[in-house]
């Protein structure tokens, strides 16, 4: 064979290759080639997959772009009438033309950004060496200077390539894809190629993989531009050319020029690179003069370990020893003392520091240093858990810090380092089954719905393909067979599931560099283009040897400063939340209450229910809760709370199991006690141990089976003396290794569920002992989060916290205590920023408190508050306590900043008039009239709260209809939504009934037969959901599907990844047609015989559908009137002013 494909685009140009890797490269190997190039548009997204892929299969991987190329400088990015930018294939030859196209490629969105990542010709000749260029496709710019009929310019472009990457490294392009500029192209390029002796190649533009991938790659255009594919303008690859084609192909195609095929395979034999993997390539730590790394590292362990074990430091010596004997060895104490640095920089700056995550916890030097701060010996965790002698593998700490000023802890971490060595990592999203169903059948001109109902048939499990899904599902196997559209739909998402569908920005991941980050790795522009990011993900970055560090942004962490704040503040009491009494019996009681709303880990439904039956007594409980209370540990709950509450009905099965599971009440909980009891019960090493732990939770069975025998009967060679050895029975040698193969698949990382467990009950026990402060901080981290800020004031309102509307006098830019409540933010108010909420406090500070309307308005205006918030924070009541209604406010609030704007002006120009200063019209120093318009209706005004700061404020639409709710409802919205572990507690097809408003209501009809159906929004006082309104539910309820009705709704839960639950609607009820039952109770027959006439009158005002019923309390009997009445709200009012409240009562 003597062809390689030399121009070649991936899945990674990104919605515009169809050609996944692995597909590709076996198709390369299918059609016997050596070697096959990667060449994605500006970027090299894909080139470590394809190194790697490429290398298992045995083909020659060309690494390569095709960049664009400035017309001039790539420093103009304004129009200047000729093309933007031009394509050019570059291919790297070298190990150094590897790294210097990483350069190049990343030089284009340091600097040469404009509509795509340019670069230009001083970039090339600046990072030329090790590089074959090739002068690229049609978008190229000398087929542009052809197609111009510039032939000198052609020849000088030539030329000049030529003296920038070397005469034997630029060759020109031939691509035939049948259009009519190609051939143009091709009979100019052979002339200029005899003309200026150099050498020609031909290539194919592949942008999929085989010939019949045209139609799939048609519809990912379309979901490219918005498009779909009967659009006559979007844009397409005409004539299905564009696949990996084959050798004869190829020749057939350039008979004339068989030279050019033959080129292809000179230049691929001409190309190897070797990419380093596995090598660490540490950045360095600029230490104290008179230390090294390690001395410097050893002299902060052993300060920190008298500081945390002033009576008992010596003791543990010994271990501190071990362990930085290790991280020597492993040649990782700049690692950590890089750590240590920016960890102590946030300390001593203020900045909230979580105690510690992951298995970092578990090592003392990490304690000692202040990287951690949890005792891992008070909670016997383990340090080869964190880092195993035995395997070498880059540590791994993940730090949390304060959400607000994470950014300051990277910015802090950019400045040492240098800008250019820190960079962040980026992310794939992918067309994973359900989206690409979505996406296809949007391109293909499918209703919403239709395809929605087809996703919606995908499980949800974890690496769930439309494949596996057809096998699964019965019934979208059956529409897959019996429907065309369906087949067609399918057929095409399989082509294309899984293919990267945008790019983001790990959510914390950095890269920290030893030189300037692009000579390791290419860069490109973050998705909101204000930072870098490696172009290679967070496992390849780490696999290249870098050190990547995880800067977690923790809103718990916000929570719990601003509640210390708010506590000093309105107490006069310095928390030292690090200090607390961590088995404070009043908080661990708390807990056990179930009410742990607002609480970090333990505010789910379940976890609530479960606290309740746990009880906790100490945090080692509370660790243990936060371990079990997942998929797959749940099941041994019930055997650890009977362990817990019956000690007697612990049993071991040998002794030496007793120390281990002692604390977990005979339950094996934490990966932490499996390593224990190997090493314990058999002999191993604790990094042997850890070995196994890993290769039981990896579900390795060959080294499960191998390990088995070792545990049991040892192993010399490795110095395992087994079980028997050590007096243990072999049948129960083998029960007990089965029990912790049964439970190694879940257990929990200790460390982890230790840190976890330390912030939830510093949550808790500011909860328990500053419930006002703790509310406000948490309120405040939700701003902008409208059905979880409803959840939450539901929930502290439970505890006996109401949150009071703003108040322009009394409430801060955040959410704030106020004697015994909390004033809703001012920041919480559309069109009220931070900055200016900060200023209104500020001056309220200087100058007291505001009394007068207008005058209110001219400073709010001097504070840049313009007229919307203005209008925002009226209708949030924020002016209430002036002494207007909202009402008259919104009348006359614009002509008042008005003649205040009016006023200013005439005061700056000089032209007030005598009649201006005094007089008749003089406004200054008089009181404002509002006009004499009252208030708006209750409706109303809490239409607009909700307007202006998401929810109701003042009250609920629903509040008066909560019993009739309770009774004929089993669920809330609020259930609905995802956690902060992003988890729901409803099950997907489970049937639930749910009562609200309907806010939103589209009408649409099925593809199918063109009937009608309709997606409405409910919401209830915890938050709002969608539901989908079928056609065969939808003719008989369409009457009420309008905004604002009350109904109630019962149907099955729909569960989709990463989203809110939904409901598919099977009934839907008007709450004007449910039946009410109004009782009317009478002391004895004295009283009703007195009133019943009355009453009966009264009743007959009110016609409607509810029954009446009499109860006389002294014969215990009723009687019901045969007139049916009207319970609505007014209606009850006028009875509750007969009667009295306590008289009556309304059930359903």
């Amino acid at each position: 064979m003597s062809f390689v494909h030399l121009h070649t685009h991936t899945e990674y140009s990104i919605l515009d290759g169809a050609n996944k890797i692995k597909d590709y490269i076996q198709r390369v190997k299918e059609l016997g080639m050596n070697a096959a190039a990667i060449t994605d548009h500006g970027v090299m997204y894909g080139v470590i997959d394809f190194y790697k892929e490429a290398k298992k299969e045995g083909i020659n991987p060309i690494i390569g772009c095709e960049v664009y190329v400035a017309p001039g400088s790539r420093h103009d990015k304004g129009s200047t009438g000729e093309e933007k930018y031009n394509h050019l294939i570059l291919l790297a030859e070298t190990t150094e033309g590897y790294y210097n196209l990483q350069k190049i490629c990343s030089q284009g969105f340091i600097d040469g950004f404009y509509y795509k990542p340019r670069v230009d010709e001083e970039i090339l000749r600046q990072y030329s060496k090790g590089i074959i260029c090739l002068s690229a496709c049609l978008a190229g710019a000398l087929p542009r200077l052809i197609l111009a009929g510039r032939h000198e310019d052609a020849v000088g472009f030539i030329e000049r390539y030529k003296d920038i990457f070397g005469e034997d490294n630029f060759f020109l392009e031939i691509q035939d894809h049948g259009i009519p500029e190609e051939r143009t192209v091709i009979t100019e390029m052979l002339s200029l190629s005899r003309e200026t002796d150099t050498r020609i190649v031909a290539t194919n533009d592949c942008h999929y993989t085989r010939a019949e991938d045209a139609e799939p790659h048609d519809v990912l255009l379309c979901i490219q531009t918005g498009k779909t594919i009967d659009d006559p303008d979007r844009m397409r690859y005409e004539g299905g050319q564009y696949y990996v084609k084959s050798e004869a192909e190829m020749r057939e195609l350039f008979s004339y020029a068989q030279e050019a095929v033959d080129n292809t395979q000179m230049i691929a034999d001409r190309c190897h690179i070797e990419i380093e993997f596995h090598v660490t390539k540490m950045p360095s730590y600029d230490v104290p003069e008179g230390y090294t790394a390690s001395t410097y590292l050893r002299k902060l362990c052993q300060d920190g370990l008298k500081r945390r074990y002033p009576d008992n430091w010596e003791s543990l010596s010994d271990q501190l020893e071990y362990e930085l004997g290790i991280i020597e060895k492993m040649g990782y104490v700049e690692y950590f003392l890089i750590v240590w640095d920016f960890i102590n920089y946030a300390r001593e700056h203020g900045i909230p520091v979580g105690p510690g995550r992951g298995s970092a916890a578990g090592s003392l030097v990490s304690y000692t240093t202040g990287i951690t701060n949890i005792d891992p010996t008070k909670y016997k965790l383990l340090f080869e858990r964190f880092l195993n002698p035995e395997r070498v593998s880059m540590p791994d700490i993940d730090v949390d810090f304060c959400y607000a000023r994470r950014p300051e802890v990277i910015e802090y971490v950019k400045k040492k380092y240098g800008k250019d060595c820190v960079v962040q990592i980026v992310t794939f999203g992918t067309l994973a089954a359900k989206q690409a169903i979505k996406d296809v059948g949007k391109a293909m001109e499918l209703p919403y719905a239709y395809c929605n109902s087809l996703a919606a048939m995908i499980p949800k499990d974890v690496g769930i393909t439309i494949s596996k899904a057809l096998n699964i599902n019965p019934e979208l196997k059956d529409l897959y067979d019996s429907d065309n559209t369906v087949k067609r739909l399918i057929d095409t998402s399989m082509k294309l599931e899984g293919l990267p569908r945008q790019t983001g920005t790990h959510a914390a991941g950095v890269v920290i560099c030893r030189n300037a980050a692009s000579e390791y790795v290419p860069l490109a522009r973050s998705a909101d283009g204000d930072g870098l990011v490696s172009q290679y993900n967070m496992t390849l970055v780490e696999e290249l040897g870098l050190l990547k560090m995880d800067f977690l942004g923790l809103r718990t962490l916000t929570v719990i400063n601003d509640a210390a704040k708010h506590i000093e503040k309105t107490k006069g009491i310095k928390i030292k939340i690090d200090e607390i009494d961590y088995n404070d019996p009043k908080t661990l009681e708390h807990i056990s209450t179930g009410n742990t709303n607002g609480i970090f880990q333990l505010e789910s439904a379940g976890m609530q229910s479960f606290m309740k039956q746990l009880r906790p007594k100490s945090l080692e409980d509370v660790i243990a809760g936060i371990s079990l209370y997942r998929p797959g540990p749940m099941e041994f709950i019930p055997k650890y709370i009977k362990g817990k509450n019956e000690p007697e009905s612990i049993s071991y099965a040998c002794s030496e199991l007793e120390s281990i599971l002692e604390p977990t009440y005979g339950c094996i909980v934490y990966q932490e006690q499996v390593m224990q009891i190997v090493q314990k019960l058999a002999g191993y090493t604790m990094g042997q141990a850890d070995n196994i732990r890993r290769a039981m939770s990896k579900k390795k069975q060959y080294v499960i089976d191998e390990e088995r025998e070792y545990f049991v009967y040892g192993n010399k060679e490795r110095n395992i003396k087994g079980c028997v050895a050590n007096g243990i029975n072999e049948a129960v040698a083998n029960g007990i290794y089965d029990s912790m193969v049964d439970f190694a698949k879940y257990a929990f990382n200790k460390s982890h569920a230790a840190a976890y467990a330390v912030v939830a009950f510093q949550t808790a026990w500011l909860m328990h002992y500053y419930p006002v402060e703790y509310w406000a901080a948490i309120l405040t981290s939700v701003i902008g989060n409208a059905p979880k800020l409803t959840s939450y004031m539901l929930a502290a309102k439970a505890d006996g916290i109401n949150v009071m509307n703003p108040d322009i006098n009394k409430s801060g830019a955040d959410f704030v205590p106020y004697e015994g409540d909390v004033l809703f933010a001012l920041c919480g108010i559309n069109g009220v920023g931070k900055n200016a909420a900060i200023a209104i406090e500020e001056y309220r500070e200087n100058n007291g408190r505001f009394e007068d309307f207008k005058d209110t308005l001219a400073v709010l205006l001097t504070l840049g508050i313009n007229k919307k918030a203005v209008a925002n924070l009226i209708k949030a009541g924020a002016f209430d306590s002036l002494g207007g209604t909202r009402k008259q406010y919104l009348i006359v609030y614009e002509s008042l900043i008005d003649e205040i704007a009016n006023d200013k002006k005439k005061n700056v120009s000089g032209q007030m008039s005598l009649f201006d200063m005094g007089g008749e019209g003089d406004s200054i120093g008089q009181a404002l009239v509002l006009p004499p318009v009252g208030e708006f209706d209750k409706k109303e005004y809490l239409a607009y709260e909700k307007e202006v700061t998401g929810i109701y404020l003042s009250g609920h639409p629903l509040n008066e209809y909560s019993d009739m709710i309770r009774n004929l409802t089993d669920t809330t919205c609020g259930e609905f939504m995802r956690d902060d572990n992003d988890e729901i507690t409803l099950m997907a097809d489970s049937e639930a009934t749910i009562a609200g408003i309907i806010t939103r209501v589209s009408q649409t009809y099925t593809k199918k037969d063109s009937k009608p159906m309709a997606f409405i929004t409910v919401e209830d006082l915890t938050g709002s959901i969608n539901v989908v309104v079928f056609p065969k539910n939808y003719a008989s309820c369409r009457q009420i599907l309008t905004e604002d009705t009350k109904v109630v709704v019962k149907g099955k839960v729909s569960v989709e990844d990463g989203k809110d639950a939904g409901l598919m609607a099977e009934k839907i009820t008007s709450f004007d047609d449910i039946p009410q039952n109004v009782w009317i109770r009478f002391a004895d027959m004295e009283e009703y015989e007195k009133l019943h006439a009355q009453i009966e009158a009264t009743l007959d005002e009110m016609p409607g559908k509810d029954s009446v019923i009499f109860y006389i309390t002294s014969e215990k009997k009723k009687a019901v009137k045969l007139n049916r009445v009207s319970c609505n709200a007014d209606n009850l009012e006028r009875l509750y002013r007969m009667m009295g409240k306590d008289n009556i009562a309304v059930t359903y």
